[in-house]
């Protein structure tokens, strides 16, 4: 939660990335839209638990770039599923949600009846900053809902990695004969929104910055049957329907050591692998038995991450980190995967909705100043 806008804030954060300097630190963190600020303000979330009963909690990490560790004090937290996948259950005092990511886990209400914290850190080993922490107040039923006195556990080991226990229930093995080690290298470039228009230090892949024309979507050049794709689209194409696609997102040497959580639209993906450093095949260890499934990831700052997916969801896929500020200075890119069996939308009201946005752009109050993303 930040008490700047977002448009200032953004405009602070590109300001800084041309110095290799964090964003600036967010003011507070909600819980379920709610938490004390700093001075005292606000309050706390509040939830009624029966002793001896289990509870399903869903857990999303909606924040703008802060990695965020959950826990609630005394009760271990048993994860069951992530980004949606159902998982081997595991247990667990603290939980990492990176930004975008899923965990529904189960708590046991077996407990002294009292109140108990439930607390949202945020995690500083992932180079996340904010000035506050959120708690929120667990009661059992039994007792007068009040300011808990319970001790946090102990903190977890440092590490801005993905939980070691995630395997997913069905197993789906991946074949690996096929691994190329297709490189896309996360890195820094200068580049601009707009023709002509002032050059900025951007988040790239493979030396191109991901910006969008709004005009003139992906979309419209599939229906129009375009395959002249300019650069800054980033588009990459998808083995045809029914193969893998592998994929090893690699961090540049000497670029900011920040994690970054990659996110894939229309898939699932399969967790092969990460690590630190640069990525060397003959000594990473890569899981292709059931690795992790999920649709966002983190990539290890100054590190790798290896994934794959297969063609069987025809459409063109964006796949980008997910802290805004990082895709909004494009971080991004683009799969199109089976175009001849892409599902259009109605052609005659795309149309008219693309001659509506020509139409008002030119005199709309907010121009396009970054990705479009």
């Amino acid at each position: 939660w930040y008490y700047q806008t977002a448009y200032q804030i953004n405009a602070i954060t590109l300001q800084n990335l041309a110095n290799q300097a964090p964003p600036p630190s967010a003011d507070n963190i909600l819980i379920n839209g709610t938490n004390k600020n700093a001075n005292g303000g606000g309050s706390y979330s509040q939830v009624k638990v029966t002793k001896g009963k289990k509870y399903r909690l869903r857990l999303i990490n909606t924040s703008v770039d802060n990695f965020i560790r959950v826990s609630l004090d005394n009760h271990q937290l048993q994860v069951m599923t992530s980004d949606f996948i159902p998982i081997v259950p595991f247990y667990t005092n603290w939980l990492l949600l990176g930004i975008g990511q899923r965990y529904d886990v189960v708590i046991n209400a077996n407990q002294t009846e009292g109140n108990y914290w439930f607390r949202a850190n945020v995690a500083t080993d992932c180079l996340s900053g904010n000035k506050n922490g959120a708690l929120a107040i667990w009661s059992y039923d039994t007792v007068t809902a009040g300011t808990p006195t319970s001790t946090a556990f102990a903190a977890a080991a440092a590490g801005c990695y993905e939980p070691a226990g995630i395997t997913p229930y069905w197993k789906q093995p991946v074949p690996s004969s096929q691994f190329l080690n297709s490189p896309l290298t996360v890195g820094l470039t200068r580049a601009s929104f707009t023709p002509g228009g002032e050059l900025h230090v951007l988040w790239s892949i493979n030396g191109s910055s991901m910006n969008i024309d709004w005009s003139y979507p992906t979309m419209s050049y599939l229906m129009d049957k375009n395959t002249n794709y300019p650069t800054n689209l980033n588009v990459w194409p998808s083995t045809t329907e029914g193969n893998w696609n592998y994929w090893l997102i690699q961090m540049a040497p000497n670029m900011p050591p920040v994690p970054h959580p990659i996110h894939l639209h229309g898939h699932d993906y399969f967790v092969i692998g990460y690590g630190n450093g640069q990525f060397n095949q003959s000594t990473a260890s890569l899981n292709w038995a059931n690795p992790p499934r999920r649709d966002t990831a983190t990539l290890p700052g100054g590190g790798w991450l290896a994934i794959a997916y297969d063609s069987n969801n025809p459409g063109t896929w964006l796949m980008h980190c997910h802290i805004a500020w990082h895709v909004s200075e494009g971080l991004g890119l683009q799969f199109i995967e089976a175009p001849d069996k892409v599902t259009f939308p109605d052609a005659a009201a795309y149309k008219k909705t693309c001659e509506n946005w020509k139409a008002y752009e030119p005199t709309s109050y907010w121009k396009k100043d970054d990705s479009g993303l």
